[in-house]
Order: C-alpha cells, then sequence, then structure tokens
C-alpha cells in the first residue's frame, strides 16, 4: 500500500511566487490599458478643442449644430455646462467649459437663457401651475424681449439651460408626462396619480369624473380627490358650464391650438 508524499515547503513557495507573478502582471496590463484610455481622452479633447475653435462662430449661431456639438462632448466625458452657474470674471470663478473652451459669449447665453426660463416659467405659473411643455417654454422665449429676441433656440437649449439652474438649488426641473417633457418650476412632486391624469387629458383633451371611473376603473372619490388637488395647485382648470365638469390642462392647451 502506498502512502501519499506531503508536499514540500518548495511547492508551497513555488504556488505563493506563481500567484504573486499572476497579480503582478495583471496589475500591469490595468495599468498599461488605464493609461491607453487617458492618452485616447486627452487626444479627444484636443481634437473637440480644435474643433470646437475652428466652428465657435456656428456653435454659438445654430441650436442644431450647437446640440450635436454637446452631445460630442458628453460622448467623452466633457460637461459643457460645468460650472456654469458662475458667470466669467466673477471672483474665483473660472467660468463654464463653454467659456474657457470658446470665450464668454456662449457662457453669457446659457446664462441669460436659464435667466429668461425662469421668467417664462415665473410669468406662467398662475396658468399652468408651474408646469410648462419645453416647446412653449421655447416659443415664448424666442418671442421675448430678453434673450429670445431675435435669437433661435432649441428644445436642447432649453434643456441644458434648465440643467445649469440645478447647482443653484432652484427647483427647476424636468419631468415627463406622458410623451412630453416639462418644465417644473415649482418643488412639489407628482404623484402617480396626479400624472396618470395629465397624461389622459394631454391624449383626450380634458377629462371627467366619469371618464376616470370608465377608463382607470377609479371610484369617484379617489377620482375627484386627484382632481381636487391638481386644481388646487393650478395644473388643471375645470369647465362648469357643461352636464358634468370637464378638467383642463393650460399645460397642453397650447399643443391643441397648434393642431
Amino acid at each position: 500500500m502506498s502512502t501519499r508524499r506531503p508536499v514540500g515547503l518548495s511547492a508551497f513557495q513555488n504556488r505563493t511566487s506563481l500567484s504573486t507573478s499572476y497579480a503582478t502582471h495583471g496589475a500591469t496590463l490595468r495599468s498599461t490599458h488605464v493609461s491607453s484610455l487617458q492618452t485616447q481622452l486627452s487626444v479627444f479633447q484636443s481634437l473637440l478643442h480644435t474643433f470646437a475653435l475652428s466652428h465657435a462662430e456656428t456653435i454659438k449661431s445654430n441650436p442644431q449644430f450647437r446640440a450635436e456639438f454637446a452631445r460630442m462632448c458628453n460622448a467623452i466625458g466633457v460637461d459643457p455646462l460645468a460650472g456654469s452657474n458662475v458667470r466669467k470674471g466673477a471672483k474665483g470663478g473660472k467660468g463654464s467649459w463653454w467659456a474657457q473652451m470658446l470665450g464668454g459669449d456662449v457662457n453669457d447665453f446659457y446664462f441669460e437663457l436659464a435667466v429668461r426660463v425662469v421668467e417664462v416659467c415665473r410669468g406662467t405659473r398662475g396658468e399652468n401651475g408651474g408646469l410648462i411643455a419645453v416647446g412653449e417654454c421655447k416659443e415664448r422665449v424666442q418671442k421675448g424681449k430678453g434673450i429670445g429676441g431675435g435669437m433661435e433656440v432649441s428644445d436642447d437649449d432649453i434643456l441644458r439651460a434648465v440643467k445649469s439652474l440645478k447647482p443653484l438649488g432652484s427647483g427647476f426641473s424636468i419631468v415627463t408626462v406622458g410623451s412630453k417633457q416639462m418644465i417644473r418650476s415649482i418643488p412639489k412632486e407628482l404623484n402617480t396619480d396626479q400624472s396618470t391624469v395629465l397624461e389622459a387629458i394631454q391624449v383626450l383633451g380634458y377629462v371627467t369624473v366619469s371618464m376616470l371611473q370608465d377608463n382607470l376603473n377609479w371610484e369617484s372619490a379617489r377620482a375627484e380627490t386627484v382632481l381636487d388637488d391638481l386644481l388646487s395647485d393650478s395644473l388643471v382648470w375645470v369647465d362648469a358650464q357643461v352636464r358634468e365638469k370637464e378638467y383642463w390642462s393650460p399645460a397642453f392647451m397650447h399643443d391643441a391650438e397648434d393642431t
């Protein structure tokens, strides 16, 4: 009967040495990979800088081109709006990436656009309860006497202007209701029932208590409570001149007028 030979100390030493070798090789590969990625990123950023300088005027004046350029920035991890809440020349501030790359004009553009968006949202809050479609806000900005006068802006510009307000804790944010992007200028969150009713109004034009009962299988008390909450926040208007009260959303009336 043969006996199993005990593993010698040298075997353990060889195994430890092999493990150490693998670990060292793996660390070297990771370091090389990271270094390569950093080099590629630096090259991309350098090319982006050259591209930005060559097409600065187009970026400033063409909203579609500006949106595509911003998407290029995001693809390589550059946030064009980083620091955009700090005006160029402010004490201790370096300005936004836009300002450093293209000069103060673009930085000022988004600063002024954000101010105009705030003005539009506050000016229409009594009509829509602080919920306005991005498209409507864009049209009001373009027709305004401020930044919008004679200046073409895109939905993407409006979205980026709202995003630039976030560091200020302003309460402005983008929410999606149904198929539309909306700017919410009040800190109050919409609950699930409220969002559902607003989506229904977006599709149907208006809703009634009986419509919510029939289509959503809600009890009348639930439907009335949601509508009363929306009404108290000025997010819907009520037409009481008909057989059953109809609830409309001023946020979506703008779309109905255009169709």
